[in-house]
């Protein structure tokens, strides 16, 4: 097992005018993204609104993604709470050679670390090839990792539980596991968690700061004088300044306005964000090449 590295966007979901999947282009979208400079991209994350896209879609998309020239550089999320569910969309995608999966715990309940090692456990045993990314993400399931439940997960699992995002940002700086890769969930603590030991990012704003965030990840490999990091923080700040997915569809939304459709309850930035927003990214002399659009 290798440890996996790297500049990773949480990509896009584009849907068609009756809000179906818009197959085609998602995976469009994501081969797009990793000719922009990412190593590879988590499909069906929360950016890509994997919680409202019913399973039979999901399975769609997987049969055509693997076909993509890309094939390899996919990250699987998962973006639903059934265990059964869970396990069994995996076993579909290690079918189709996926084998690396980004999952969150389930949502809506409360529960702890007991409750959430029992989780992952059943799905390492259900699924001993695969390969999981915890997702810590606290704002999205009401549950935050603990160090000790990591670290409790990674001795039992070594091989199944190679790593984490960490989207509510209490584990990068503190965890030190050996083969073992932490994604911060931010291109803000990209250049810091590289510094500490961290393996790149896993971030919704990588669909637009794909190039800038490789260059910064380069340039410290590297050891070359950093030259891009704070414009990248200062272009991830704008876009912090409201909802992401909503902001993401927007912005792309000026170059191609299938990125207009949007799943509800989600939805665009109002006019006034929207003008705010351009704007912004116009100060930092900011802009995206036009073949990121789908």
């Amino acid at each position: 097992m290798s440890k996996i590295r790297g500049i990773y966007a949480a990509g896009m979901s584009i849907f068609n005018d009756d809000l179906s999947l818009n197959i085609k282009k998602t995976i469009l979208h994501a081969e797009n993204l990793i000719d922009q400079g990412c190593h590879g991209v988590a499909i069906f994350g929360s950016t890509g609104q994997a919680q409202l896209i019913s399973i039979a879609e999901k399975i769609q998309l997987l049969n055509k993604l693997s076909e993509s020239k890309y094939r390899d550089k996919y990250i699987i999320g998962t973006g639903l709470n059934s265990l059964i569910e869970v396990i069994n969309y995996m076993k579909l995608s290690l079918s189709l050679n996926f084998k690396t999966f980004l999952i969150m715990p389930p949502a809506y309940y409360k529960y702890g670390d007991n409750e959430v090692f029992n989780f992952y456990s059943k799905l390492v045993e259900a699924v001993p090839d695969s390969e999981i990314i915890l997702y810590n993400f606290e704002k999205l399931c009401g549950y935050k990792f603990s160090l000790d439940c990591v670290k409790k997960l990674v001795s039992k699992f070594p091989k199944q539980i190679i790593g984490v995002k960490d989207s509510s940002y209490n584990l990068y700086e503190n965890l030190d596991l050996e083969n073992f890769s932490i994604f911060p969930g931010s291109e803000t603590k990209l250049l810091k968690g590289l510094e500490l030991g961290c393996s790149g990012i896993i971030t919704a704003t990588c669909n637009v700061t794909g190039e800038l965030s490789r260059k910064v990840y380069d340039d410290f490999i590297s050891k070359k004088k950093q030259t891009e990091n704070q414009k990248l923080i200062d272009v991830r700040n704008v876009f912090d300044k409201y909802n992401l997915i909503s902001s993401l569809h927007t912005y792309f939304s000026q170059k191609n306005k299938i990125y207009k459709n949007i799943l509800p309850p989600l939805s665009l930035l109002n006019e006034q964000d929207e003008k705010d927003l351009m704007e912004k990214l116009k100060n930092l002399n900011f802009k995206i090449k036009s073949s990121m659009a789908a």
